[in-house]
């Protein structure tokens, strides 16, 4: 039989990875939010290139879906090295997940501007909080 030994201050971890879930959620709501003033149908994912160019609300939508897509590509990783990290050090590993969720909430909004290279402060942020989390010693 075995034992699960959870560390002190694992709840932390808890919340910090609820956080994620949580910046997930705002995002979806966000980007249909922007579908409905830019009038884009289901099933389409993006606005087409020439409805980007005539209106400013097909553009916003375009970035904050991508905003939503690539927190999505990146949560995966995210959660699993602040999972894996956590099982030594629970608080460092908590921190750095809280902070990743802070850079993509400034991403989001950055970038939902409809003008993507205000994106690049949060994103190199956000690369930074990433690195630190995979290379955290195990």
């Amino acid at each position: 039989m075995s034992t699960i030994y959870v560390p002190t201050g694992f709840s932390w971890v808890t919340a910090s990875l609820l956080s994620v879930a949580t910046l997930l959620q705002w995002q979806s709501l966000a980007v249909g939010g922007a579908r409905r003033r830019a009038k884009i149908p289901y099933p389409r994912a993006y606005a087409e290139k020439a409805e980007q160019e005539a209106s400013k609300d097909a553009m916003v939508f375009n970035c904050m879906q991508r905003a939503h897509q690539n927190t999505l590509e990146n949560a995966p990783v995210i959660v699993t090295t602040t999972l894996i990290s956590a099982l030594h050090y629970p608080i460092p590993a908590a921190v750095g997940c809280g902070l990743w969720t802070l850079s993509r909430i400034i991403y989001t909004l950055t970038y939902g501007t409809g003008e993507p290279r205000k994106r690049v402060p949060s994103v190199n942020f956000g690369f930074l909080m990433q690195t630190r989390e995979r290379t955290s010693p195990y």
